[in-house]
């Protein structure tokens, strides 16, 4: 698949729901309304999208949320999912996860053939967790990366960079992942969501944000890249690597390759952007045959770029849709 400007999409992240619990103060507000359960993709539905996608030239599929492994029996989904990557058909199946439920999902996520899951964590305080992610409990979480990685399944930690609140912390999650064997990506705050605060506040560019890694040691850059917008550095003498994610400092949009479907059926060709197809609807009303002219449509649609710098400082441009929605 080729959008409008010709870049080769091949890269899908698909929100199994919008639930989480967590409610980190930086993606929902504290009081959040999700969707009837009546709205969401069913797992057959979900299958189905997939199988065309991949049909249709995808090569990598991210599952996320809100938070994926909330969701009921998610472990089928995954099993259904990973077989694709058994018969090469997928070239990977990743997750994104906050890491409270890993320990109990950890054989359904091997039995997955993933291989390789992203986990959310912005501070090892455990306090300053709890504040940050209002309630979550840190031992769980390290407990979770711990079990993961001891059946050798790749861990990296993503980092949001949060002016005033964690910014004394990247030299000390730096050497917690050296310590433990763990990739490390950090990531610039977007004006995502209704109702959410302090973002614009919190806002730090991460060349200022990795400031203090330069005290402490060398950094070079690597040729490195997953499907995401990453790029990354090799942390010496820890061989940790480091990935940096700047929606708002440094655009990476030209070498875009990701669709995200929504857990209500929706396909958004950007996170920044509103526009989208309802797959969800094709499928209950069309089938394959609509979901298929969709897809098409989908690609026209895509974005050159995202408008988040606008929309930061115009408070009236932001989208409504919070990050749960959308999927990470």
């Amino acid at each position: 698949m080729r959008d409008g400007f010709g870049r080769q999409i091949d890269y899908l992240r698909i929100s199994v729901t919008d639930r989480c619990n967590f409610r980190c103060h930086y993606c929902m507000p504290e009081q959040q309304t999700f969707l009837p359960r009546i709205e969401l993709l069913d797992y057959a539905e979900i299958a189905l999208l997939s199988d065309r996608f991949i049909d249709h030239g995808i090569r990598k599929i991210r599952l996320t949320g809100g938070e994926p492994l909330v969701r009921r029996d998610i472990g089928l989904l995954m099993r259904q999912l990973g077989a694709h990557v058994a018969a090469g058909r997928l070239d990977e199946l990743t997750l994104t996860t906050n890491g409270s439920r890993l320990r109990a999902h950890a054989d359904d996520i091997l039995a997955a053939n993933i291989r390789r899951i992203n986990v959310s964590l912005d501070s090892l305080d455990a306090d300053r967790f709890a504040k940050i992610t209002r309630g979550g409990q840190l031992n769980e979480v390290l407990d979770g990366i711990a079990a993961v990685r001891a059946m050798g399944i790749a861990v990296r930690i993503n980092m949001v960079a949060l002016r005033g609140i964690n910014e004394d912390e990247i030299v000390p999650m730096v050497r917690f992942c050296g310590d433990n064997g763990l990739d490390l990506a950090v990531i610039e705050t977007m004006p995502l969501g209704d109702g959410v605060a302090g973002r614009t506040d919190h806002f730090i560019a991460l060349e200022e944000f990795c400031v203090p890694l330069h005290a402490h040691w060398k950094l070079d850059s690597l040729p490195h890249r997953t499907a995401g917008p990453a790029r990354y550095w090799q942390i010496e003498p820890l061989g940790v690597r480091l990935g940096l994610i700047t929606p708002m400092s440094d655009n990476f949009c030209d070498d875009c390759n990701r669709l995200r479907l929504t857990t209500d059926g929706k396909i958004y060709m950007c996170l920044g952007s509103s526009l989208h197809v309802d797959l969800r609807a094709a499928i209950r009303e069309e089938g394959v045959a609509g979901v298929d002219r969709l897809l098409q449509k989908a690609l026209k649609l895509k974005p050159e770029r995202h408008d988040f710098e606008r929309q930061m400082a115009d408070r009236s441009l932001r989208l409504a849709r919070h990050m749960n929605a959308t999927g990470g």
